[in-house]
């Protein structure tokens, strides 16, 4: 299942997806977001710029990554993660971890 399908089923309205960093960065940087799910990996790129960017407006997010929180690096070590393949209760469970981080 993809996970626009499993963002829809968990009640979300409105997503966005992109599949290379120069796709997100606008994205990141001009939409009115509530929250974003990062894939470590886009195409030959890290994400770790959009990252950045979605730290500075204080957007929460987490990261998707096959390699699980060993797949971080430089200040995203022990960001929020949820580890590849999953299911959308995995899913729900890190978006909930990433909400109560910032409340």
């Amino acid at each position: 299942m993809l996970v626009e399908d499993m963002l829809s089923e968990l009640g979300f309205e409105h997503v966005e997806s992109a599949m290379a960093v120069a796709e997100a960065l606008p994205l990141a940087t001009d939409l009115e977001l509530s929250f974003a799910i990062l894939d470590v990996n886009l195409g030959d790129q890290r994400s770790f710029a959009i990252a950045d960017v979605l730290r500075a407006r204080g957007v929460p997010f987490l990261f998707a990554t096959g390699y699980g929180a060993r797949g971080m690096e430089g200040d995203y070590v022990g960001s929020c993660v949820v580890q590849k393949p999953f299911r959308r209760d995995e899913l729900a469970a890190a978006i909930e971890r990433v909400f109560c981080q910032v409340e």
